[in-house]
């Protein structure tokens, strides 16, 4: 699971690692918000040559994970888990340091919160999309759009589908099918041109609902036929994400004959 958090205004890429229940968070961004650096993949770099030359363990231990950078792509970006980022803040001076652990902090402990009691999480993003201006009705929406989701992704977890690019791919599947476009075209589309920008935050209520139908559809579609690997699965992202293309075609063409009669 990846997301993006806000630090004064300030992005922060990070990814849930779930096999050692922590998050890891894009080193850049971090360096990006304490230094104010316009370039903080350079100073990235000089930063770990100096370490690295002073035998600093911190450096060594931050591995590459996939995340979406700038142009849209997903490229492998170095990451740290909190305790790292502790130890390599203390490297870098910045007047943003201490608020920006006790930040870091209460990130963790809030994750910690949520997997004790998952209705937090869903309390906590209720509230950010309260304070954006959504209505109850689109809100509940998508909300159980992350629900649905998260079951789908977890049966192809279950069914071999490797994370990042082929879940990517299978989700573009269903998309193609339901909408006629790939997300990343949907977010062309609707004129969304931060890659930050989350495509589903900008549907309606109609677009979510197909949504889920496409990946709910590919779930039972998955279960019932036992599919196994990455094109078995693509076989029912199709599949699944034709039931909700056939179903917003004929709303499309019901409301056609409305406004011609």
């Amino acid at each position: 699971m990846s997301s993006i958090i806000l630090f004064e205004e300030k992005t922060v890429r990070r990814a849930w690692d779930a096999e050692n229940q922590k998050w890891l968070f894009a080193i850049v961004d971090v360096l990006a918000i304490l230094t104010g650096s316009t370039n903080p993949a350079v100073y990235w770099r000089v930063l770990k040559k100096r370490l690295r030359a002073e035998g600093n363990q911190t450096v060594t231990n931050c591995n590459g994970f996939k995340m979406t950078s700038a142009d849209g792509k997903q490229r492998l970006t170095d990451v740290a888990d909190t305790e790292q980022l502790f130890r390599l803040i203390q490297s870098v001076p910045s007047p943003k340091a201490e608020p920006f652990k006790l930040w870091l902090a209460q990130v963790g402990y809030e994750r910690l919160e949520e997997i004790e009691n998952p209705e937090l999480a869903a309390r906590r993003m209720r509230q950010i999309y309260e304070q954006k201006g959504y209505s109850e009705e689109w809100i509940e929406k998508r909300l159980r759009g992350i629900a649905v989701r998260d079951e789908l992704t977890d049966e192809w977890k279950k069914r071999g589908v490797k994370e990042s690019r082929e879940f990517a791919i299978l989700t573009a599947e269903i998309s193609k099918a339901t909408f006629g476009m790939t997300p990343s075209e949907y977010k062309a589309f609707k004129s969304l041109s931060n890659p930050g920008e989350n495509l589903r935050d900008h549907m309606t209520d109609l677009e979510l609902i197909f949504t889920m139908l496409g990946e709910a559809s590919t779930t039972e579609i998955a279960k019932k036929q036992d599919t196994q690997g990455f094109h078995q699965n693509k076989k029912a992202a199709t599949a699944g994400g034709a039931i909700a293309g056939n179903a917003r075609r004929e709303l499309e063409t019901a409301r056609r004959m409305a406004r011609t009669s």
